[in-house]
């Protein structure tokens, strides 16, 4: 997957970082290399032929799990007459394989010294992240016969990489090096298997590495074409719609995940490169953005986060009875406790949306069975709610990290440290209570009071949950309104001071239906208003406010998922002319970034960069944001499931034109949905 000269592939636990020659020279800044389960298996692999470095002619992401390098000898500052072509061709599955073949377009034969230098410096992804690599262990090497083994030990922790070869070369601790002679017209080829292994400080064997075979691009091919193949299809006038689509469904296919715990069942991975793993927050919102296309993704991720829900107190991981994890990490520092991702509790929106998703999923899929396996999580769930997000004990969900070395000290989806504000630019004290998550929490019981009433068999546990729901609303509306401008404050803090900025926030309190009709209306004004909407989309900080910068992580700029969510919420309140706005900036975005949403862009007024500014760090791809136009779909198709039945109801942006869905699967079987949008004037002018 390319990005600028950065060429990424990835299947599931496994991605490389590379440059455009397919070299890796992993450098403290830069997340390069072969990575998984959060550790860096290769950090040099660099090809050099007669002690020369190659030059790239092209490259081709050819798959999201391969790609292809086509090199000559030479500086690229130079015009070479090469007469020798290599290519480099690698598949990402199991393991890590290289093809690597030669061609001499000389009239005479030549002999060539063949090297690859290797290296792995088995460094924890957090490490990389934070730029500090601090390896408390030992690294070794052995040389044998036929493969070179890089290995790196802590105790009983332990990665290692092996490295082979189909045609015979030289091993030693740097690399490996093949002599060959070519005749005119002449190929040489041979394949390099790269596996990783991993054990646990238990001494669990966790080995993620499988020896590499011809056939494993073929079974990667045919469970792409699978997932494709199961998936709606989407027919559009509007060619960059369809365009985007078809990436996003191949990257979702991307970033499914599989945890270590749970061998076989997929999830969305956050993102890559920093985020290859199980989330709490990300995955479930992805899962609710994609029902419609892949409901799948949503049973096993409810699966995999009730496996490990939080069963006790502990401080340093910030764990409860019944709070949903946050993050899993398999690296070395969560496994020493130098960090708590093992796993890591510390959000507060993870909790209600397990509920939400579960009800969300069961209304399309008809899966009772799920609903009824999951009934006691989903009861400490929200039992979670009630006793122990309610750190100030006034009914709200509040935040305040326990562990204070390096717990995150935000545990809303905005968690940078300068996200939550007051109008004057200072910062609340904690614990903090963000808008969004109480709409989270009306959600929750709200819906956990369907389940209870038509599965579980207890309508006085559902009747007590309409009442909790019924008085959360009601107080939400007077505690968080902020007079003078008419929208809901961003925040309390301990004291009931409103965080009163202008911010995106207040489009989820849409989707969650926690909003007073009485004042839908200027919440959708607001939203489509300059302050906040860009042109492209909506900000996550209003223009105007104190902490306001366009390309600030969570104070202006535009997150992709934040806008679906929003436009989803918009649409259920009834203001499909404004929901339409939105998606339309968005996609529209999304043709300047090839289909591919990144996670955020800037916030930059439309008609004053002509095109979405890239964030520097954004994630791409990212789940959410792949996510985002299969939820702009539901959203401007008005697809819904409807007592058993899909109920369609489409408002398309003007100039959208005609948009098929077809074979989208629920409990109705599969059914497809049909749209025409409004032509422009100037069409109707023709």
């Amino acid at each position: 997957m390319a990005q600028g000269n950065t060429i990424r592939i990835l299947d599931g636990n496994t991605f490389v970082v590379s440059e455009d020659t397919g070299d890796i020279e992993a450098t403290p800044s830069e997340p390069t290399g072969l990575f998984s389960i959060d550790t860096r298996f290769l950090s040099r692999w660099v090809l050099t032929i007669n002690g020369e470095r190659l030059n790239a002619l092209s490259y081709d992401d050819l798959q999201y799990y391969e790609a292809r390098f086509f090199l000559v000898p030479g500086l690229a500052t130079h015009y070479v007459d090469a007469k020798l072509s290599i290519i480099r061709e690698r598949v990402v599955g199991g393991s890590f394989r290289e093809t690597l073949a030669i061609l001499n377009h000389d009239e005479r034969p030549v002999d060539l010294h063949v090297r690859m230098d290797a290296g792995a410096d088995f460094a924890d992804l957090f490490q990389v992240k934070d730029e500090i690599l601090n390896k408390k262990g030992e690294h070794y090497t052995e040389v044998e016969p036929e493969l070179l083994r890089l290995g790196y030990r802590r105790g009983n922790f332990r990665r290692e990489t092996v490295i082979s070869s189909s045609g015979p070369a030289r091993f030693d601790r740097q690399g490996f090096t093949y002599t060959i002679h070519l005749e005119p017209n002449e190929e040489w080829h041979t394949e390099i298997d790269v596996q990783t292994f991993a054990v646990g400080p238990g001494g669990r064997d966790l080995r993620m590495g499988v020896q590499a075979h011809g056939h494993e691009r073929l079974a990667l091919q045919h469970d792409l074409e699978q997932w494709i193949a199961n998936a709606p299809k989407v027919n559009s006038e509007c060619e960059h719609l369809g365009r985007t689509y078809q990436r996003s469904l191949v990257d979702l296919a991307a970033l499914r995940f599989s945890p270590l715990s749970l061998p076989g069942q997929t999830v969305p991975a956050a993102g890559l490169p920093w985020f290859m793993t199980l989330f709490g927050r990300d995955s479930l919102l992805t899962c609710l953005q994609v029902l419609p296309f892949a409901p799948e993704m949503s049973r096993t991720t409810l699966r995999i986060l009730a496996a490990v829900q939080g069963t006790r107190f502990d401080d340093f991981r910030e764990e409860d009875p019944g709070r949903i994890l946050h993050e899993m990490r398999y690296g070395e520092t969560a496994a020493f406790e130098e960090q708590p991702h093992s796993p890591y509790y510390g959000s507060v929106d993870a909790t209600p949306l397990f509920v939400v998703l579960l009800d969300e999923y069961e209304r399309w899929s008809g899966d009772t069975a799920l609903v009824m396996e999951l009934e006691r999580e989903c009861r400490a769930a929200l039992k979670w709610i009630d006793d122990y997000a309610d750190l100030v004990g006034n009914g709200y969900i509040w935040y305040e990290r326990r562990n204070t070395d390096t717990g995150l000290e935000n545990q809303c989806w905005k968690d940078s440290w300068d996200s939550i504000s007051f109008r004057d630019g200072s910062l609340p004290p904690f614990p903090r209570a963000t808008c969004e998550v109480q709409g989270y929490a009306y959600d929750a019981k709200v819906r956990a009071a369907r389940l209870a009433r038509e599965f579980w068999g207890d309508p006085a546990y559902a009747d007590e949950l309409e009442r909790q729901a019924a008085a959360l609303k009601e107080r939400f509306n007077r505690d968080w309104w902020v007079a003078d401008g008419e929208y809901y404050a961003l925040a309390l803090d301990p004291t009931g001071r409103q965080a009163d900025v202008l911010s995106s926030n207040i489009g989820h309190l849409l989707w969650s239906g926690i909003v007073e009709e009485s004042r839908a209306a200027r919440i959708a004004e607001h939203l489509v208003g300059p302050r906040l909407f860009s042109g492209w989309g909506v900000r996550t900080l209003a223009e105007g406010e104190v902490r306001y910068n366009p390309i600030g992580y969570h104070n202006g700029t535009i997150w992709p998922f934040d806008n679906s969510f929003i436009a989803w919420g918009l649409r259920n309140y009834g203001f499909a002319e404004e929901a339409a706005t939105i998606a339309d900036g968005i996609l529209a975005a999304a043709s300047y970034f090839d289909g591919r949403l990144p996670e955020a862009f800037g916030g930059y007024r439309r008609e004053l960069t002509k095109f979405p500014v890239e964030y520097p760090t954004a994630c791409s791809p990212q789940a959410w944001s792949t996510g985002t136009p299969m939820l702009l779909l539901r959203t401007m198709l008005g697809i819904e499931p409807h007592e058993g039945h899909l109920a369609v109801e489409p408002r398309l942006p003007v100039g959208m034109g005609r948009i098929e869905v077809l074979d989208i699967p629920g409990r109705w079987g599969r059914v497809d949905a049909f749209a025409r949008g409004r032509l422009e004037l100037h069409r109707l002018a023709d």
